[in-house]
């Protein structure tokens, strides 16, 4: 029998000052473990969101950020698992990696994950974004044992490819990761409905902690940061100032809602559409 646990969600506004930022994130995570929290996430990129190349300036080499000391630490103190949502290292090709990090109970990192997929788009009011320019994409995927269940990690953008995620339900993953930055615009249209759709797609229980607020410049983020059952029923939300949100989660929900909709073993084989319209070009 599963036995129940008490996750939190860290809303952070981050700034170009990752001192300050790493220090604020940490007493969230201290404020979360003190109202029993056993597994406390923080949102992308939780340790600076600046730009004008200030992000790649400020990056160490891989394994030298000062975050990942400072959350080891708070970990080990507090004697929670605790997921850096994500950090930015240098990943040897002139770009970074965005790096999601978890930590043990002990301090220990037991699981890194590097954001597969870049958020390369330009939104109305000619506000663009070109993650490729500056950030190296992963190339795996990543499954790691926690005491309550598997977790599923990605980040972000990642959340716009729902096969990520059923490759990581079908491999083993409870529980799902999405550490964010979602921009407003974005936020506001999709980021409720992709996230319950992944639980509910998934049979999992989906944690997404939200940067929310002003960065730098213009630059926004949505926030509402999300915990969700695997039926797709929100269990907790942030509003759009930093915070922490918490719910009690029974993985025994898990198996319940795939019992219900067993679709996770129902795929099958099919040949994919033809093109048309190359097809025409061809003739």
């Amino acid at each position: 029998m599963a036995t129940p646990v008490r996750v939190a969600c860290v809303q952070v506004t981050a700034t170009p000052d990752m001192a300050a930022n790493i220090d604020a994130a940490c007493a969230f995570a201290i404020e979360a473990a003190a109202d029993g929290a056993r597994f406390v996430l923080f949102p992308e990129n939780v340790t600076m969101l600046a730009g004008g190349g200030a992000m790649r300036e400020a990056a160490p080499v891989a394994g030298a950020h000062p975050a990942r000391e400072a959350f080891a630490d708070v970990a080990r103190e507090t004697g929670i698992w605790l997921l850096a949502g994500s950090i930015a290292e240098k990943a040897g090709d002139g770009r970074l990696a965005n790096r999601s990090l978890l930590f043990d109970a002990e301090g220990v990192t037991v699981a890194e994950f590097d954001k597969i997929h870049m958020f390369d788009v330009t939104l109305d009011a000619g506000e663009s974004y070109r993650e490729s320019e500056s950030y190296r994409p992963g190339d795996k995927a990543v499954l790691a044992d926690t005491p309550w269940g598997a977790l599923g990690m990605t980040v972000c953008y990642d959340l716009r490819f729902p096969q990520l995620y059923r490759a990581l339900a079908q491999a083993g993953a409870q529980m799902l990761s999405v550490p964010s930055a979602f921009t407003v615009p974005t936020g506001r249209a999709h980021w409720h409905v992709l996230l319950r759709a992944r639980a509910i797609e998934t049979g999992c229980f989906v944690f997404a902690p939200a940067q929310c607020g002003t960065h730098y410049g213009n630059r926004r983020t949505y926030g509402h940061s999300l915990i969700i059952d695997p039926w797709g029923e929100i269990l907790a939300e942030a509003g759009e100032a930093p915070g922490v949100i918490a719910a009690d989660i029974d993985l025994e929900a898990v198996a319940d809602a795939r019992s219900k909709v067993p679709s996770l073993t129902h795929d099958r084989a099919y040949a994919p559409p033809v093109n048309k319209t190359s097809r025409a070009a061809a003739e």
